[in-house]
């Protein structure tokens, strides 16, 4: 039944990782896209209102995605503490803990606050800098 526990919650772990990669790439995608597209833009939002207006639609579009990104990778954050944290009750019960380093657990932290910062720093940057080139 243990072997059965340990399996499943790594499948969680994995499942955890490949939910945060498809949130981040498709982030990112689309900050990168909506920048091309507004960048490309910009030349006609000076003289029709319409194309203004839709770059502020596609800015609304990045923000709904990022915050939706950010709250995802937050859950993912707080979901692969939990998950962690039972594998290494279960170590510790079967007496393997010291085969895993618990610093790992502040790597993974780290790791998700640079997801987060990339996630932002390009929806930032794809919602102002079309707006400064006009």
């Amino acid at each position: 039944m243990l072997e059965q526990l340990h399996n499943h919650i790594t499948k969680e772990l994995e499942q955890n990782t490949k939910t945060d990669t498809i949130f981040i790439l498709t982030s990112i995608v689309l900050n990168l896209i909506t920048l091309g597209v507004n960048s490309g833009m910009v030349e006609k939002s000076r003289t029709q209102n319409s194309s203004l207006m839709v770059m502020f639609i596609f800015v609304v579009l990045i923000v709904v995605v990022n915050v939706v990104v950010v709250i995802g990778l937050l859950k993912g954050r707080q979901t692969r503490v939990k998950l962690t944290n039972g594998l290494l009750a279960m170590y510790r019960d079967q007496n393997v803990a010291k085969y895993y380093d618990e610093t790992l657990l502040g790597n993974y932290n780290v790791r998700y606050n640079l997801f987060l910062m990339v996630v932002v720093c390009t929806g930032l940057i794809a919602s102002v800098v079309p707006f400064i080139m006009r």
